[in-house]
């Protein structure tokens, strides 16, 4: 469409890409695939952004919202309540682990990251800690774009514009075993040395000024990191030790993309705040959460007790009742399952690059995968700036989409290629993926 330039103004989009040519747009959906306006088919290999986690043209679920919006389109949660929000609160009470059991519901996942950094400080407040004000945080982790969410964020390329950020963010090594500055022969060491880690940090600034450590249960920024086995395990350990909340930020990582409906389950770890958003609703309208334990609710159960925090969208009626749909289908078609028993699968297939000199390492969990590019596999050596914008930019993205797949070339962090298809995505959508990345990557390799 020629008027895309000249009014939308894209997200993370540089705009200039496309004043010579028209703006890719899609139009229609259908399970794993999407098309766009000349019709020409593509496997969406990233759920959209790690949100279609039901896949496309889910009709119950575009009733569900017809049906709510002729009901009752909109009601604010501000002192008042609506049944879908209530009904859905409730449901997702039973599937967090622990006694995460008080939702507060956003429109997305910086909301509910800025959330639950607030509500951090304002516990700390209550009890008597009002020094307890900064986050620990990862090199190279992405928690959102607002304010806050941005200062947690561990990318100083979408930073630097919009600096002084709050203050308090504080960052500590990632779990990249691949490219593990300490214990690269040994995972459970290498594991247990990126979380002391933390609790180093957190000497160096003062436990009595530290309020949380925000994690993703697989890192999505940098392509993908795994933790490593009893990572989390002592990380919690470090937590307690130091009363620091332990905030899993699950945005990506809940809602069956592991194989579970949170992550921390998956790995068996117990956060005091989960934040999600994106699968809840598998795309079908906008929402987010901060989960949180009963105990962080009991300072603001008093008779005058407030959480002075709000979105005016947060917790819409309609989008509570697609998530609500949205969970029906997950429940019926048992997706989690489905996760389950074809990960190895979705592994094995993927791990076949691994014959292309240009691949380097493929790595994640559930359907969740990075397969970092390497200019040399032996020495593991990486790309320059330069040379990452040429392969990643210049030749990479338009390339895999050009020939019918949808994923992500990141350069935030060593150059990758993320994968993050629908949750219904079978081994004929996964051979279809590692036979175009095949053909590309070696096409790419040529060119170097």
């Amino acid at each position: 469409m020629a008027n895309a330039t000249d009014h939308l103004w894209m997200h993370f989009t540089r705009m200039a890409s496309y004043s010579a040519g028209e703006v890719p747009t899609i139009v229609r959906g259908e399970g794993a695939y999407v098309w766009d306006a000349q019709g020409r088919r593509y496997l969406d290999g990233l759920a959209g952004l790690f949100v279609v986690n039901a896949g496309h043209g889910r009709t119950e679920l575009a009733e569900a919202a017809a049906k709510q919006a002729g009901e009752l389109a909109y009601f604010p949660l501000w002192s008042y309540a609506h049944p879908t929000a209530v009904e859905l609160a409730e449901r997702i009470s039973t599937l967090t682990p622990g006694d995460l059991n008080r939702v507060f519901f956003t429109t997305g996942g910086s909301e509910a990251v800025e959330a639950a950094w607030k509500l951090a400080r304002a516990y700390f407040k209550r009890v008597g800690k009002p020094t307890k004000h900064k986050v620990v945080s990862r090199f190279i982790a992405y928690h959102g774009t607002s304010m806050g969410a941005l200062s947690i964020t561990g990318l100083p390329g979408i930073k630097t514009d919009f600096e002084p950020l709050v203050p308090g963010g504080i960052k500590v090594p990632n779990t990249n075993f691949y490219r593990a500055p300490e214990h690269g022969d040994d995972p459970v060491a290498f594991g247990r040395w990126a979380a002391e880690e933390i609790g180093r940090a957190i000497e160096r600034e003062g436990p009595d000024t530290v309020a949380a450590v925000f994690l993703e249960p697989v890192q999505n920024s940098g392509g993908c990191f795994p933790p490593p086995p009893g990572y989390f395990e002592r990380v919690r350990e470090i937590c307690d030790a130091y009363d620091v909340l332990l905030v899993s930020d699950e945005v990506i990582c809940s809602w069956g993309r592991l194989g579970e409906y949170f992550g921390a389950t998956r790995y068996g770890y117990q956060p005091d705040i989960i934040t999600t958003a994106k699968g809840i609703t598998s795309g079908y309208a906008p929402l987010g959460a901060m989960i949180a334990s009963d105990r962080l609710m009991e300072p603001f159960l008093t008779e005058t007790g407030m959480f002075a925090h709000g979105v005016t969208f947060g917790g819409h009626p309609v989008s509570c009742a697609v998530a609500l749909a949205n969970l029906e289908v997950f429940a019926r078609e048992d997706l989690v399952g489905h996760v389950r028993a074809n990960e190895a699968a979705f592994r094995a297939t993927l791990e076949k690059l691994n014959d292309l000199p240009i691949v380097g390492d493929v790595r994640g969990d559930g359907y969740f995968y990075g397969i970092e590019l390497v200019k040399d596999k032996n020495t593991r050596e990486t790309f320059d700036e330069a040379e990452s914008e040429r392969l990643l930019r210049g030749f990479l993205s338009s390339a895999l989409f050009s020939a019918g797949l949808y994923c992500r070339a990141d350069d935030r962090g060593d150059p990758v290629v993320q994968l993050a298809p629908p949750l219904i995505a079978g081994q004929q959508q996964f051979d279809e993926i590692e036979q175009i990345l095949r053909t590309v990557l070696t096409e790419a390799w040529s060119r170097l």
